[in-house]
C-alpha cells in the first residue's frame, strides 16, 4: 500500500530510463502497483512501449457480484495485467486468507488469461519446529490442485518465508535453494516433469542489491519477488541489472 498513481508513474519512468534493451533480454520484469495506479501505469507502459509486464497485488476469485471493495479477474485482464500475486504472506497473515482461498484465486486468474504468482512460506514458529518442508509442500499442493499441468508450467511460485518479510532477516542462499528445490519436486510429483522444468520459482524476503546474486545462485531459484526495494527506482534497477556483463 504505497505510492499514488502519480508517484507510480514517476517510478516507472525512472526505472525505464535506467534499463537497457539487453537488460530486458536477460530478465523478465513485472511491476505490481496498487489497484488505484494500475490504469495510469498501464497507459505509460503502453504509450512508451516499455517491455515491463503489468501485475496486480491481489484479486477476488469471482468475476462479478456483490463483493463491495473487491476487484475481479476480468477487470484486471481488461487493463492488460499479466501477473497477479495470490496468497502473499501479508494477505494470509493480516486478512486470514486460507489455502482454499488462494487456490480459488489462482484458478480464477488463469481462467481470465493471466498468470498467478502463488506465494508460499512458513512462519518463524514453523521454521523453528522443523516444519518448513511440510508447510510449503501443503501450500503448493493446495494452491495448484485442479490446475492443468500445462498451466502450472507457465505460472510462478514464490517462496517468501514469513520470518524474512520486512524484518531485515534473509534466508541464506542454501535455505532458498533447498525450499525452491522442494517446490519443484512437489510440482513434478503433482503435475509431471515438464511442468516442473518450466514453472518459475522465486525467492522473496528482504531481497537487496547486496544479496540478490547469492540468493539467485541456486539452480532452482529462477528469480526474486522484490518488496521494499522495488519502491525506489534506483534500488529496483540495481536488482534487475546485477548480472550485466
Amino acid at each position: 500500500m504505497n505510492h499514488s498513481h502519480l508517484e507510480a508513474i514517476a517510478i516507472i519512468q525512472k526505472l525505464a530510463f535506467s534499463l537497457t534493451p539487453s537488460d530486458y533480454e536477460r530478465v523478465d520484469v513485472s511491476i505490481h502497483p496498487p489497484f488505484t495506479a494500475l490504469r495510469s501505469v498501464q497507459t505509460v507502459l503502453d504509450a512508451d512501449s516499455i517491455p515491463i509486464a503489468l501485475g496486480a497485488q491481489n484479486v477476488h476469485w469471482e468475476d462479478k457480484g456483490a463483493y463491495t471493495g473487491e476487484v475481479s479477474p476480468p477487470m484486471l485482464a481488461k487493463l492488460h495485467v499479466r501477473y497477479v500475486i495470490v496468497g502473499h504472506s501479508e494477505r494470509r497473515q493480516l486478512f486470514g486468507e486460507t489455502d482454499e482461498m488462494v487456490a480459488r484465486k489462482a484458478r480464477a486468474v488463469l481462467r481470465a488469461g493471466m498468470l498467478p504468482i502463488v506465494c508460499v512460506g512458513e512462519t518463524l514458529e514453523q521454521r523453528e519446529a522443523g516444519a518448513t518442508e511440510s508447510v510449503v509442500t501443503g501450500q503448493v499442493d493446495a494452491a495448484l490442485d485442479s490446475v492443468a499441468a500445462e498451466a502450472v508450467g507457465d505460472l510462478v511460485v514464490a517462496y517468501e518465508p514469513l520470518w524474512a518479510i520486512g524484518t531485515g532477516r534473509t534466508a541464506t542462499p542454501e535455505d532458498a535453494q533447498t525450499v525452491c528445490a522442494t517446490i519443484r519436486a512437489v510440482v513434478a510429483e503433482q503435475h509431471g516433469p515438464q511442468a516442473a522444468a518450466t514453472v518459475r520459482i522465486q525467492y522473496g524476503g528482504s531481497v537487496q542489491a547486496s544479496n540478490v546474486k547469492d540468493l539467485l545462485s541456486g539452480p532452482d531459484v529462477d528469480g526474486a519477488l522484490v518488496g521494499g526495494a522495488s519502491l525506489d527506482a534506483e534500488k529496483f534497477a540495481q536488482l534487475i541489472t546485477f548480472g550485466r556483463p
